[in-house]
């Protein structure tokens, strides 16, 4: 597989972790009849389910990138959770939130064309 294929599969995972954040956000906004039912019902179940798949993926990639650049990749997270809670919870998108993430994606820019 080439450099770009493993890339492609370092971000796929942390957009499954996102994923699985936002079904485990979902979940713990409900209200549960007793503790077995807060930690076993589709929700929460689904998204331990993704949090796996996603290490799996995780380590996939890493056979194909370097070391180095995982971080950089992994901390597109902050850009889809954000996105996620703006669309799926309407949490306000504010001047210091796109300030970070500005400052997110100059971090990958520089580690991309100077790293």
């Amino acid at each position: 597989m080439s450099g770009a294929v493993y890339v492609g599969l370092c971000l796929v995972s942390v957009l499954v972790g996102a994923v699985s954040q936002v079904l485990l956000k979902k979940a713990a906004l409900r209200r549960y009849k007793s503790f077995w039912a807060e930690y076993l019902n589709p929700l929460v179940i689904v998204a331990y389910g993704l949090f796996v798949g996603s290490a799996l993926l995780t380590m996939l990639a890493y056979r194909g990138i370097p070391l180095s650049l995982g971080p950089v990749l992994e901390s597109t997270s902050y850009l889809y959770v954000t996105l996620f809670g703006v669309l799926i919870f309407h949490e306000r998108f504010t001047a210091k939130r796109a300030l970070a993430l500005g400052l997110i994606l100059a971090g990958i820019a520089v580690y991309a064309f100077a790293g």
